[in-house]
């Protein structure tokens, strides 16, 4: 696959929206599609900015291929990382509630 097309599965597998993409990297959304069709690659910057907010190497989006580092498993997704920042927020009373309630989930 090419980069352009990488960075399609990602977002599919994120759950994020090519036009979400394009605000948070700098870039039209219609880059994606036109980058698929012409199977070309963008500049060492733009390819960066998609990496990170992608939260994946740019290795992967070029080859497709994920590094020892990033197993699926062990990846942490946008959702996951804004879970975390709402959970920072909570008091300790609430993170033990929080917890309780995701053994109850993890059992069933």
């Amino acid at each position: 696959m090419s980069f352009w097309e990488n960075v399609d599965s990602e977002l599919k597998f994120i759950g994020m929206e090519r036009k979400e993409l394009g605000k948070i990297a700098g870039f039209p959304e219609s880059y994606i599609s036109k980058g698929i069709t012409r199977k070309s690659c963008p500049n060492a910057d733009l390819a960066l900015r998609i990496a990170k907010a992608l939260n994946v190497s740019i290795e992967y989006l070029v080859t497709g291929k994920k590094g020892e580092e990033q197993s699926e498993t062990g990846r942490v997704t946008p959702q996951i990382v804004q879970l975390i920042t709402k959970l920072n927020k909570f008091s300790s009373k609430q993170k033990q509630i929080f917890f309780d309630l995701a053994e109850v989930i993890d059992k069933n």
